[in-house]
């Protein structure tokens, strides 16, 4: 079995990480970090140390409604995706830890296709 890094757990809810197969488990918010436990694999796991957290990057959807993922960049290691069974409770848990300013929404698919017609229009 895995050595948490958390002394005092906040939350602990029903996730599935998406770092190469989808893979099931819970996610487990506390007082030293993020962690994801596979539920049927305990070697299968992800620790991010609150330290080492960038930004927590949200999947909005209809102006707040729905939230289907989440990813946490870090200052090292690149981006782990997630999505939980309530996000919205496990984004304001992360929020205890995590300095507001460096959670953000991600780009919508229509924000995307804008930016990519204006680099189009700005090169020539």
């Amino acid at each position: 079995m895995v050595q948490s890094i958390n002394t005092k757990v906040d939350l602990t809810v029903n996730a599935t990480s998406y770092l190469g197969i989808t893979e099931y488990g819970k996610i487990m918010i506390g007082d030293k970090g993020f962690e994801f436990y596979n539920e049927r694999d305990a070697r299968k796991f992800v620790q991010i140390p609150w330290e080492e957290v960038d930004y927590v990057i949200a999947s909005v959807m209809f102006k707040g409604k729905w939230i289907p993922r989440f990813a946490i960049q870090t200052k090292r290691n690149g981006t782990y995706s997630f999505s939980a069974k309530k996000p919205k409770v496990v984004l304001r848990a992360i929020r205890n830890y995590v300095d507001p300013d460096r959670m953000v929404k991600s780009l919508s698919l229509l924000d995307v296709v804008k930016r990519g017609v204006k680099n189009i229009f700005k090169r020539k």
